[in-house]
């Protein structure tokens, strides 16, 4: 059982497994006490336009995911911030059009025999070493900048009119966390792809919140069970031969599911 370690692959895999989880327990925090999942789904399936692009011009997939990510978060976050009566509309049409072109790009490239179905579901078995060095600083980058600015986070989260009379410069710090939330989603696709990374980035800050007292515990709560759930997930998943990706998410589906099912059994003791 415990050979499966001995294999670089494995090896890899499990160190992005750790770096994604905390990355994803932090951030998932924020998307859900601000309750802005769909704007990080959208950002995550737009991003596959960067990969298209990147097909397409011959250049690495993760970083043109990255680039139209980052260009999407901020666009979509700008909307959401300005415009909340019609931004729902907006974000399913940056959402859409991201995956046509996506799709489209891939077409036109000659000669491409990729995978796609390894950025729609996730690979992390196939996670190479150099990757590792580029997800690490993107961990610690998001890291550092959410305690560098988490009293102004946590301001805008809860109660951003109050902020913005205290002079805290609200849209800027909000764009800043779409940013991290783009970042966030690019590092998770190699887990669990652009269609499951949103369940990764909300089902454990989702069930951390109901046992938290603040921010930061269910922060700490979060990225506990992000870890708990994508080296489980691994696990069974190497052992059963199944894709990771799925494996993770239907344990996080059952975490949310049992949790859901105590509270309502505590409810009705009480």
């Amino acid at each position: 059982m415990l050979e499966m370690f001995s294999f670089e692959f494995v090896q890899n895999a499990l160190i992005a497994a750790v770096l994604v989880a905390i990355a994803c327990g932090v951030m998932g925090s924020y998307v859900v006490v601000n309750k802005i999942a769909g704007t990080a789904g959208g950002v995550a399936h737009a991003s596959f336009g960067g990969i298209g692009l990147a097909c397409f011009f011959g250049f690495s997939p993760m970083l043109g995911a990255l680039g139209v990510a980052l260009v999407c978060a901020l666009i979509m976050g700008y909307l959401t911030w300005t415009r909340r009566e019609r931004s729902d509309t907006l974000i399913n049409v940056i959402w859409a059009g991201g995956m046509a072109m996506g799709v489209i790009l891939t077409d036109l490239t000659p000669g491409y025999s990729g995978d796609m179905m390894s950025f729609l579901f996730g690979s992390i078995l196939t996670v190479p070493r150099e990757l590792l060095f580029g997800m690490t600083m993107l961990t610690v980058g998001i890291l550092a900048v959410s305690a560098l600015f988490f009293r102004q986070f946590l301001a805008i989260s809860h109660d951003p009119e109050f902020a913005r009379v205290r002079g805290v410069p609200v849209l800027r710090l909000y764009m800043l966390l779409m940013a991290m939330i783009a970042c966030t989603v690019v590092m998770a696709v190699q887990t669990v792809g652009l269609i499951l990374v949103i369940a990764l980035l909300t089902i454990p800050a989702y069930v951390a919140e109901s046992h938290a007292k603040n921010l930061k515990q269910m922060m700490f709560l979060s990225c506990v069970f992000s870890l708990v759930l994508s080296l489980g997930g691994l696990f069974l998943a190497y052992q059963m031969n199944f894709t990771v990706g799925p494996v993770i998410i239907l344990l996080s589906v059952a975490l949310y599911a049992g949790n859901a099912a105590l509270r309502r059994l505590l409810a009705v003791r009480q």
